[in-house]
């Protein structure tokens, strides 16, 4: 399914019409443009990290809201079209700014993913490649209760509006232990060269207690069934440059390579291929800088992010969990008193 049809899926809980679908594609296509204030953190951030321009200019989005601070379901829609519209012409904005050059106004007539690219590159995609926009976004919208949802829940819990969940979200995703692999797999890549070093490349890393990027999950025990979606997109991607197949073919030795010596040296911890792996292989392909994968990820998980925050709103429970001291106690300030 495309992305707008996956996002109404998780926002109304059931799968769109053929109107309902072509509905929501043309609202979430007229609210792509970016309001005046948030363009002026995007260009004043030009030199920031991505996913730091992200995150100024989410909460600038507020701004453009009739009433901020409603969280009726009906404000709460609205307020998700508008963010999960207006993510990707931030980080395409972004993206041209920091390489000298001036944005490009979105689209109306081009699929979600299409106009991304565009906004991007300053031509219409490929369909491959659009597709494959397609697939990645709908394939890491929503993942359970991670540490950015987690966090955005939280804020929804208190009855804070949807910009600034959405908002703290994306200071969760920024940190590496959550958001941070894709880039540094292409490094792995690139490090490794040729598939007859990596065996003693990947033996090297983890006799110096280093990770191997891109395997194992906090969550998966078996092959990441995302990975196994992402694979697809990235060979039907490097058919269109030599560059991209040597290294599809060099990443699907590696990942092999990688998971027999992985089981050979951490027995049972059963460390198999993750999202993140074939994730640096497709947005590598789509010309995107590793500097912006994180928040591009972002321009997918909003509409689950969405998802969560329309959720809390509506259980109207706020999160609050209870801890147990652990500390030293009877400490008594010098001079004997307590």
């Amino acid at each position: 399914m495309s992305f707008e049809e996956a996002a109404h899926l998780l926002w109304r809980g059931a799968l769109p019409s053929r109107e309902e679908s072509a509905t929501l594609r043309k609202e979430i296509a007229a609210l792509r443009a970016l309001p005046e204030e948030a363009m002026r953190v995007v260009r004043a951030a030009a030199d920031a990290p991505p996913i730091d321009a992200l995150r100024m200019a989410c909460a600038t989005l507020s701004l453009d809201l009739d009433n901020p601070d409603d969280i009726s379901p009906a404000a709460d829609m609205q307020a998700a079209k508008m963010l999960t519209a207006r993510f990707p012409t931030v980080i395409a904005a972004h993206a041209r700014l920091s390489a000298g050059k001036q944005p490009i106004a979105p689209r109306a007539d081009l699929s979600h993913a299409a106009n991304f690219l565009y906004m991007v590159h300053g031509k219409e995609p490929d369909p491959i490649a659009a597709r494959a926009v397609d697939t990645y976004w709908v394939t890491v919208m929503d993942h359970g209760m991670n540490a950015s949802t987690f966090a955005a829940r939280v804020i929804a819990s208190t009855r804070s509006d949807m910009v600034s969940a959405v908002t703290g979200a994306i200071g969760a995703l920024k940190g590496p232990l959550h958001g941070g692999a894709p880039g540094p797999v292409l490094d792995m890549l690139k490090d490794i060269k040729s598939a007859d070093r990596a065996e003693a490349w990947v033996r090297n890393e983890l006799k110096a207690g280093r990770r191997i990027m891109g395997f194992g999950h906090r969550v998966y025990k078996v092959r990441d069934p995302r990975a196994a979606v992402l694979s697809k997109a990235a060979d039907e991607l490097s058919s269109a440059a030599l560059e991209n197949r040597q290294l599809y073919d060099l990443a699907r030795s590696v990942e092999q390579t990688a998971l027999k010596v992985l089981d050979e040296v951490k027995p049972g911890r059963n460390l198999r291929t993750n999202v993140e792996f074939f994730t640096a292989l497709v947005l590598q392909a789509l010309g995107l800088e590793p500097k912006s994968f994180v928040a591009t990820f972002a321009c997918g998980r909003i509409a689950g992010w969405c998802a969560h925050v329309i959720e809390q709103h509506a259980e109207d429970h706020l999160i609050r969990p209870q801890s147990d001291y652990v500390g030293p106690r009877g400490l008594k300030l010098k001079g004997g008193s307590a």
